[in-house]
């Protein structure tokens, strides 16, 4: 018996042994007997049924002659035959199987015994303790369908799939392609039958099995109608919004076969809400898997509901660009995201009363995410050399996904969105079914814009590092006399990019700030004029990149810097303010805005803010500054300031708002006095409440764990919350709770669950990692600096849980536990030494090198904020 070896990638799968596999074989179908009955292939029982389960794959293919391989991760082939002979599974070494191909068709079967995950990686099982029910799906992506079948794990070699699974009886049971036929074996276990998918790749093929509650829809295609079914947890099944999930859904598929030109090209489109899942969500063809915390059992904002419906919109999108028309290797990763992200804003953008609500908050959220990740030291091209499977898994990053879409977005303002659909349309006619390059891409943008791309491809795809535009103009009698656009880049990443953008001009009037003029231009090289702005009246506040076109970070002259912060609060449109608020935020992380300042704007602006997603996000990049970019002998006056203001906005926002609702968990992060631990427990007590405020279970926990974070509360009263809300959420909020107490004692058992528990969920695992650092505990934190490094070193060589933890589990722990409270200018000198003597997996240290940016980037700018000025009364 091989024991299954859970790590990062057991055997990593390299582009160039693909690119060998796919010249050898083609691969046409696959019938698939996944059984969950707790028997091996012959009907006898397993060892450990509720840790394994068995999986009998039957390939159909052609080859070359030749020796290549199949991949399989399971604890021990069972029964292997290539064209009806035995197969000597010797060299079977846990992941792979080496086969011996002659010219022809083939038949290859293989049985194996398979481990159920806990890492969310392959087979996930979840047993729900609201009710003791059992819950298993699958996620797969990039390279983990080995985990439950023998297959060839390559995202160009294509077939269809005949799935089947063993299951009890009373279970739901769902798959890519529905009507499956159902037999009774027995009195406990029936067979699900399930007709034959469409070609697709192995890592989107799916199932979900187990006690789900099931909702019955359908959607209108152009072609008829489709089933359409919501699948959920039974304890979640009073929360699950079915009609605004499937007016969403209905909405997209409009959207999408209008502006792509092609119908839906799948049977159904069943939509799965899971426990304990990894990723936002998967588009696994016509079954797509979202993380069930997206099912809002408390009061949910506008943001968390725009949040919910763009994920719902970037998975349909996927079944155009990712499933019907498929990249041959992941190094074009970014096409089939970027276009997703792009797509799904897109279609927000169309299904809202508002068209620029949608960009505005991609500009809040996911532009922030993207610049951010811009300028760390791992950034990479859009278009990234993927040559492994470990390349793949660092790179579903901010880059991949929000910059890969700026840069669609860019393309667009480029070539015109009319062109550039119609080149989509052309991409899906000509690629259907098949796997595709950027240079295909490329081929029909073209052909439809009349554009060459190829110089904005290079510029825009090939190179790394973001661009920094600032205007440059002389004024005289309050007339701009000469205008440009001076554009730099970092000495690393030298490219200086064309870019399509527009200028606003602003004026303050009356009560509000309002763009008096606008000009869109292109710019190239290190300077650029614009002679349509010379003339016009010197404005309040020059905006670059007014409307959002293109990605770049975007610097406002000092006339421009001290309107923005004195009247953020009198800008009308949403997209306006997301690109002050971003601006106003890079400003401050590079130190070039004071805290104070950026602090203030915050406070005047937020409550006027009418998107959502920008009130969470300023709220919390506030608390980042006060947290990280102050020194200790500023922090408390600045603390009190921030928790001051936001209880001034709790009292006066609306009862009930979403406003109220952001204001109140706001404040209870920044509470670190005995008068703010007393208001939230008598908020708990249900005491001085704010009329309209929901005192519901999340917010509860919140309110919790905020407590435990400044030591007024003990793992008792966390003990009696959980016994109040026994679910898989409390379970987890609880982890929360108390890896945040302040003591030695529950830090040391936070840790050691987060490092060497076996066996820990996914989610509560990652809870723990997050919630473990806290403001203020420098001297309790202060032992497990140096313990990180350890800790560091078991993951990188397989020590101890390692060698069974997942690359989620381990990367979560590298990230979240990195001590960044403590990251003084000793500690990075103790960190830089300790890497020049540590050997480290490329991919480990592109993690800490990361967080050692974050740890420089706030003592750069701590030292820069120094001295403040006095705090207002």
């Amino acid at each position: 018996m091989r024991k299954q070896d859970d790590s990062v990638y057991p055997a990593n799968i390299t582009r160039a042994e693909t690119a060998s596999r796919a010249e050898l074989i083609t691969t046409g179908a696959y019938r698939l007997v996944i059984d969950l009955s707790g028997r091996d292939a012959d009907g006898r029982p397993l060892a450990d049924p509720e840790a394994t389960f068995t999986t009998t794959s039957e390939i159909t293919f052609e080859s070359k002659a030749g020796v290549t391989y199949v991949d399989v991760i399971a604890d021990r082939i069972t029964n292997a035959t290539l064209d009806g002979e035995p197969l000597n599974t010797a060299n079977f070494n846990g992941t792979r199987l080496p086969i011996e191909l002659r010219d022809g068709a083939h038949v290859l079967s293989i049985a194996a015994v398979h481990r159920y995950s806990r890492s969310g990686q392959g087979l996930h099982r979840f047993v729900d303790p609201a009710d003791g029910r059992t819950y298993l799906y699958t996620q797969f992506e990039p390279a983990d369908a080995r985990r439950v079948f023998a297959n060839f794990e390559q995202p160009d070699l294509k077939a269809t799939f005949t799935i089947s699974v063993i299951a009890p009886t009373q279970w739901l049971v769902a798959s890519n392609s529905t009507g499956p036929t159902t037999t009774a074996l027995d009195d406990t276990f029936s067979r699900w039958d399930f007709p034959a998918t469409k070609v697709l790749p192995t890592y989107l093929t799916a199932v979900v099995a187990g006690d789900y509650h099931r909702v019955e829809g359908t959607i209108r295609t152009a072609a008829g109608p489709v089933p359409a079914a919501l699948i959920c947890r039974a304890s979640l099944a009073d929360h699950l919004d079915v009609d605004r999930i499937m007016a969403t859904t209905q909405g997209g598929f409009e959207v999408f076969e209008e502006a792509f030109g092609t119908p839906f090209p799948f049977d159904s489109y069943d939509q799965a809400f899971v426990p304990e899942y990894n990723a936002g969500a998967m588009e696994n063809a016509g079954l797509v898997t979202f993380r069930d915390d997206l099912i809002f059992r408390s009061r949910a904002t506008a943001a968390q509901y725009d949040n919910r419906d763009n994920t719902i919109l970037h998975e349909l999108a996927h079944m155009w660009f990712g499933d019907l028309v498929t990249m041959r290797w992941w190094d074009d990763l970014w096409l089939k995201e970027s276009f997703a992200e792009w797509a799904s804003h897109y279609a927000q953008s169309r299904i809202g009363e508002d068209p620029r609500h949608a960009w505005a908050s991609f500009c809040n959220a996911r532009k922030t995410w993207a610049y951010r990740a811009d300028q760390l030291p791992s950034t990479h091209p859009i278009a990234a050399d993927m040559v492994d499977l470990e390349a793949v898994e660092l790179n579903f990053d901010g880059i991949t996904y929000a910059k890969g879409a700026s840069a669609l977005r860019q393309l667009v303002a480029f070539v015109g969105q009319d062109a550039f659909l119609a080149g989509a349309r052309a991409y899906f006619d000509e690629h259907a079914w098949g796997n595709t390059e950027l240079p295909d891409l490329l081929r029909a943008l073209t052909e439809a814009s009349g554009r060459d791309l190829s110089g904005w491809a290079a510029q825009w795809l090939e190179t790394s590092g973001v661009n920094t535009l600032r205007p440059e103009f002389e004024v005289t009698d309050d007339t701009l006399t000469s205008f440009a656009v001076a554009q730099s880049a970092a000495a690393d990443h030298p490219t200086l990019r064309a870019h399509r953008l527009a200028i606003g001009c602003y004026r303050v009037t009356d009560d509000r700030l309002e763009r008096v003029f606008r000009v869109e231009t292109d710019i190239a090289g290190g300077r650029t004029p614009v002679p349509e702005l010379i003339g016009q009246p010197v404005p309040d506040l020059i905006l670059l990149n007014d409307d959002d076109l293109t990605f770049a970070k975007v610097r406002l002259d000092d006339r421009s810097v001290r309107t923005m912060v004195d009247h953020i609060d009198k800008v009308d449109d949403e997209l306006t303010r997301a690109l002050l608020w971003g601006a106003a935020w890079d400003m401050c992380r590079d130190a070039e805005l004071p805290v104070a300042d950026y602090l203030a704007m915050v406070l005047a602006g937020v409550a006027g803010e009418t998107d959502q997603t920008a009130v969470s996000r300023v709220l919390g990049q506030a608390q980042v500054a006060t947290g990280l970019f102050l020194s200790p002998e500023h922090l408390a006056a600045y603390q009190s300031e921030l928790t001051a203001g936001l209880a001034l906005l709790v009292r006066d926002a609306e009862p009930g708002s979403d406003h109220q609702l952001a204001f109140a968990r706001a404040l209870a992060r920044a509470v670190d006095s005995e008068a703010g631990a007393v208001l939230l427990q008598g908020w708990l007590e249900g005491q001085e409440v704010p009329d309209g405020l929901s005192m519901d279970a999340d917010l509860r926990w919140h309110l919790v764990t905020q407590l435990a974070r400044i030591g007024a509360i003990d793992d008792a009263g966390i003990a009696a919350e959980l016994k109040r809300d026994n679910t898989i959420s409390g379970s987890e909020w609880a982890a929360a709770a108390r890896a945040a107490l302040p003591t030695p004692e529950a830090k040391e058992a936070a840790w050691q669950r987060a490092t060497a528990e076996p066996g820990i969920p996914n989610e509560t695992h990652r809870q723990i990692c997050v919630y473990f650092a806290q403001p203020g505990q420098e001297d309790v934190l202060a032992p497990y600096a140096d313990r990180y490094f350890r800790l560091v070193e078991e993951i990188a060589s397989g020590q101890g849980v390692w060698k069974d933890h997942g690359v989620h589990l381990a990367q979560t722990a590298m990230r979240f536990l990195f001590p960044t409270e403590v990251a003084d200018a000793t500690f990075v000198g103790r960190l830089d030494e300790w890497l020049t003597a540590t050997t480290l997996p490329e991919s480990t240290r592109r993690i800490i090198g990361e967080c050692r940016d974050d740890a420089l980037r706030a003592l750069r700018v701590r030292e820069a904020n120094g001295p403040l000025p006095a705090v207002s009364e």
